[in-house]
């Protein structure tokens, strides 16, 4: 098969379409003949020598994927799947390939309503905003969800997600054109953060009170202002890097607001933690996809075997939703 290979760590240039070996499913696996993939801000990061594949993953990048079933693994009969199945899958690597083995629990079906390369764009941001926004920081109806990064894939989904449960939406964005596309899914309080500071602009629109639940990708850079920025019991999700990784953290006013900070990442979970993750998404997202009230937002797609083009897409920042990869 091909995939996307990363020789050497560098810059797009650095992601060659290669013919490597056909994966071959473990106990537990399926193999998945891929139809298309999605680029996530993880790839580029392994791109560059920073975010290597856990143990025992594909070395090729690509976090998620969706297409057909090919072959069952060992200890995979009576899992549900069968060779045909249209599917998309979370993976810890290996979605820029034109195969991937997945386990099982990490498989979910093609939404109704979703076309099969659109299903690609699903699995890691629906993943990731459920299991962090309501898994962990337990969003609530009439609460407030602050989303860094709106008009990304995680924040197009969250702010469909939170809407969905009777929440509060502010969204941060750079520009009017991103945060107009923000309030067509749904925000309510749109801050453009080149002109506004988030927290002053929270607070006006809040009463004072600020956000009951932050979902933030930058990190450092706002660890101080995130904190300023929750409301009383409000908890800040780390689920990204963007402004760096250290920060000062002022545990006085965590304290005096009863708040909380958590960090995560998908990628190096246990597949039990992952499998639950999926299994929740299937039961509670799902049926909002096929309802047409949650979609997914796909701004472009490359072929594959131009994904140098697709990461020079994704740095430059203007996109809204998700980048995918075909292999048409």
């Amino acid at each position: 098969m091909y995939a996307i290979t990363i020789p050497e760590p560098g810059g797009p240039e650095a992601l060659v379409w290669d013919d490597v070996p056909d994966p071959v499913p473990a106990e537990g696996e399926v193999l998945v003949d891929v139809v298309a993939s999605a680029v996530n801000r993880a790839d580029l990061l392994q791109r560059q020598g920073f975010y290597n594949p856990p143990p025992g993953a594909s070395p090729y990048p690509g976090l998620e994927c969706a297409g057909r079933v090919v072959a069952l693994g060992p200890g995979t009969e009576g899992s549900g799947w069968s060779v045909g199945d249209e599917v998309c899958a979370l993976l810890s690597g290996g979605g820029y390939a034109e195969k991937v083995a997945v386990p099982v629990g990490q498989l979910l079906p093609v939404p109704d309503g979703v076309d099969l390369v659109t299903a690609a764009g699903l699995p890691e941001v629906t993943c990731t905003v459920w299991s962090n926004v309501f898994m962990i920081a337990h969003l609530r109806p009439g609460e407030t969800l602050l989303a860094h990064g709106g008009a990304s894939g995680i924040g197009t989904m969250a702010i469909q997600l939170a809407k969905s449960v009777g929440a509060r939406v502010a969204v941060t964005a750079g520009g009017p054109e991103k945060l107009a596309r923000c309030a067509e899914l749904g925000a309510d309080i749109l801050i453009d953060y080149r002109e506004q500071d988030f927290v002053d602009e929270l607070k006006k629109a809040t009463d004072g009170a600020g956000a009951d639940v932050i979902l933030d990708i930058v990190g450092a850079k706002y660890l101080d202002r995130n904190v300023k920025a929750l409301a009383v019991n409000g908890r800040l999700a780390v689920i990204g890097m963007q402004g760096g990784v250290k920060g000062e953290l002022n545990l006085g006013a965590l304290l005096v607001k009863r708040a909380a900070i958590t960090a995560t990442s998908l990628r190096g979970r246990p597949l039990g933690e992952k499998a639950s993750i999926v299994a929740a998404v299937r039961e509670h997202v799902w049926p909002l996809i096929g309802a047409g009230q949650v979609r997914p937002i796909v701004d472009r797609t490359f072929p594959m075997s131009d994904a140098a083009q697709a990461h020079r897409a994704l740095e430059a920042g203007d996109h809204i939703g998700k980048i995918l990869l075909t292999r048409g």
